[in-house]
């Protein structure tokens, strides 16, 4: 009877984290970017052999469930903002760096001008080129005279050639990660590589990139919904078979106790 207390309360501990898993997926449909996680059983042998109480490396694996992130492409949404980049393409994510010069991988291509001059993510991660940061100059002018500063126009092709107010600031540098699941996520729509991650650039002729429009999460809202009540409901059935056969066992002892 404890075997099945034990086999309700292990299959009860997967779900829990996928439910989870499902509430961050839903609590980022509006993240642009973002790109969805499941949850899956990654052992099923390890599970049987905790059930099965054998002695091992198992032991530590009593939750048999991982993630792993679905890198499928988003929709296109038009902004119209002229620092708003989306990939028009499954291969390709923009290259990020901090301060530290460690780098990062995204699709959200929602920019901004930093006060330096560079284009850079809100969270001040500089969107880099092929030679490095991009750098949108601005015109100056000197204290006691007129405001001579020009608005910023930016166009960038679909090569990713960036043009401010016409003229040539260098080009987006987008990587092709040839084994996505090898990425490590840092926060909802950045990810870093990891040393089994291969990445090349991504040539200039297959390279397409849209200006004014960002790449949306790949959150399906209804179909997270739906699997969320179904994992609910899965979640409640371990509950009752974890109540009845304490009151089972509860009964049995009762019995033992005065028979």
């Amino acid at each position: 009877m404890l075997k099945e207390l034990y086999t309700a309360a292990l299959g009860m501990v997967p779900q829990q984290t996928r439910l989870e898993v499902i509430s961050n997926n839903i609590a980022n449909a509006n993240t642009v970017g973002f790109k969805r996680e499941s949850a899956f059983e990654r052992s099923l042998i390890s599970a049987q052999e905790n059930l099965n109480n054998v002695k091992g490396s198992v032991e530590q694996d009593d939750t048999p469930t991982d993630t792993y992130t679905d890198f499928g492409q988003g929709a296109a949404e038009r902004t119209g903002n002229q620092f708003d980049f989306a990939i028009d393409n499954k291969k390709g994510y923009f290259t990020l760096e901090d301060n530290e010069g460690k780098q990062y991988f995204s699709r959200a291509g929602h920019f901004t001008l930093g006060s330096d001059g560079k284009i850079e993510t809100a969270d001040g991660l500089t969107l880099m080129g092929e030679n490095g940061a991009i750098y949108v100059q601005q015109q100056k002018f000197l204290p006691g005279q007129m405001d001579n500063t020009k608005a910023i126009t930016l166009r960038v092709e679909e090569t990713g050639e960036v043009f401010a107010n016409e003229q040539s600031v260098g080009r987006i540098q987008l990587m092709d990660i040839e084994n996505p699941q090898t990425l490590q996520r840092e926060t909802g729509a950045h990810f870093s590589a990891t040393d089994d991650t291969i990445m090349n650039p991504v040539p200039i002729e297959e390279a397409n990139i849209r200006q004014g429009y960002v790449e949306n999460s790949n959150v399906n809202i209804i179909k997270e919904m739906v699997e969320m009540i179904e994992l609910q409901r899965m979640f409640e059935m371990g509950q009752k078979v974890i109540t009845t056969n304490d009151g089972t066992l509860d009964r049995s002892i009762d019995i033992g106790r005065f028979g």
